[in-house]
């Protein structure tokens, strides 16, 4: 049985690619009609292509979005919050705010919009695919029912998951950055394939349908990637003679250093 229908009203105050696969996620996902939807953005060439593929209300004046919506998303760059809260916060008393700026914690939200409900995420670039990674953090004054209905949202475009804010910036540092961690390893794995022979179109093919394949047996059979590892790895055979490979080269190790040093750029950035 489909879940019922959110009643809210939605104001994206920003419509670049991470509103427009919301707005996307929240349409195909049949969780609201077009008329729940307000999107606003300074570039008159973004709110067109808005309205017109989705059908949504668009424009360029974010007081009149805000004070029209009930759950309000703040999908602008970090550097243009201030200005924008300092047009629109009084009025966002009472509503919920969603915010999927990076490294912008809670508190300074709060600060330019007292009397809010604010809900902090962190999605990752795939959402654009419908295959996001979203971390949740409620604030103070958040109710069950506003991160009940923020968490659907989210859903519609991927996975989401409630995390304390103090590990936000572990959160940037593995699914937010991740993604280019994967695209790198579907590269090297590509030019792996071609260096044996395969076409790059081949080999391509091959390194990202084996990465989301294996991602997939992750998630859906919910065993340690350790053990799905045990079983496709036979005494002396190919798997084996790559994975020593892999473990020469650091792979394991350097992964984990990547996710440490991005997480710790994410602390510096937010400080």
């Amino acid at each position: 049985m489909a879940e019922r229908r959110l009643t809210h009203k939605f104001a994206f105050i920003g419509g670049g690619q991470m509103a427009e696969a919301l707005i996307g996620g929240l349409l195909s996902a049949q969780l609201c009609g077009p008329d729940q939807i307000w999107a606003t953005d300074p570039v008159a060439a973004r709110v067109e292509h808005l309205k017109q593929r989705y059908g949504i209300q668009v424009g360029r004046n974010n007081r009149a979005a805000a004070l029209w919506g009930e759950v309000i998303f703040l999908a602008i760059k970090p550097q243009n919050l201030d200005g924008v809260l300092a047009e629109i916060g009084r009025d966002l008393a009472g509503r919920v705010v969603v915010s999927v700026l990076a490294g912008v914690p809670i508190r300074r939200i709060a600060h330019g919009c007292p009397g809010a409900r604010i809900i902090r995420t962190m999605p990752n670039q795939p959402a654009m695919v419908r295959e996001g990674m979203t971390a949740l953090t409620p604030g103070p004054d958040v109710r069950d029912e506003d991160l009940e209905c923020t968490r659907r949202v989210f859903e519609s475009i991927g996975k989401a998951i409630p995390v304390e804010e103090r590990l936000m910036d572990a959160v940037t540092g593995l699914s937010g950055s991740g993604p280019a961690y994967v695209f790198l390893a579907i590269e090297a794995l590509a030019d792996g394939g071609v260096k044996a022979g395969l076409s790059r179109e081949a080999a391509t093919l091959l390194a990202a349908q084996t990465v989301l394949g294996a991602a997939r047996m992750v998630l859906e059979t919910g065993q340690h990637p350790a053990r799905l590892k045990d079983q496709v790895t036979s005494p002396g055979g190919t798997t084996i003679a790559g994975l020593h490979q892999l473990e020469l080269g650091g792979l394991r190790a350097t992964l984990i250093n990547a996710v440490e040093a991005a997480t710790k750029r994410s602390q510096e950035l937010g400080r």
